[in-house]
C-alpha cells in the first residue's frame, strides 16, 4: 500500500523529522537565522550536520557572540530545481554554544567541519537541534487537488 503524505494548506509537502535531517545533511550551505542587536540577521554559511547538531566554523563577531551567549536561533538550508519547479526546505531551531577544544577535536574526527574562508584560530559553533520541520514542493502530478 502506498504511503500517503500531509500536504500543508499551499499544497507543499510536510516532512518527517528524519527526512527533514537526511535532506538538511545533503546540501553544504545553510543561512544562519540569529539576532544582533535587537535586529534579526542572515548569515550563508558552509556546515556540517548530523542527528542531533548543526555545525559550523566562525571567526571573532556577532555569530561567535551569539554562541557564547547561548541565543536561540534558526538555521535553514533548502534545494530547489529551477526548471521542475520542485524542491525543499528545511527549518531547525536550536540554542547556539561555542564547542570547547576538547569536543572540537572529536568532531572533527566525525564530521568534516571546516571553513570555506580564511580564518585565524576559527571556533567551532553548535546549534542543538530542538525541532526540526520542512516542507517539499513535489511534482504537479503529485501534488493533491484544491479543493
Amino acid at each position: 500500500m502506498a504511503k500517503t503524505h500531509d500536504f500543508d494548506h499551499s499544497r507543499l509537502r510536510i516532512l518527517s523529522r528524519p527526512e527533514c535531517l537526511r535532506l538538511l545533511g545533503s546540501v553544504p550551505v545553510g543561512r544562519l537565522i540569529y539576532t544582533t542587536g535587537g535586529l534579526p540577521a542572515v548569515r550563508l554559511v558552509n556546515f556540517v550536520s548530523d542527528a542531533e547538531a548543526v555545525v559550523f566554523s566562525s571567526g571573532p563577531g556577532d555569530k561567535l557572540r551569539a554562541a557564547e551567549r547561548a541565543d536561540v536561533v534558526a538555521f535553514e538550508a533548502d534545494d530547489v530545481d529551477l526548471e521542475r519547479h520542485t524542491g525543499w526546505t528545511v527549518t531547525v531551531i536550536g540554542r547556539l554554544s561555542v564547542v570547547t577544544a576538547a569536543e572540537a577535536a572529536d568532531l572533527r574526527r566525525t564530521l568534516p567541519a571546516h571553513s570555506w574562508l580564511p580564518m585565524e584560530d576559527p571556533q567551532l559553533v553548535r546549534i542543538s537541534i530542538e525541532s526540526a520541520n520542512g516542507r517539499r514542493l513535489v511534482p504537479w502530478g503529485e501534488r493533491p487537488r484544491q479543493g
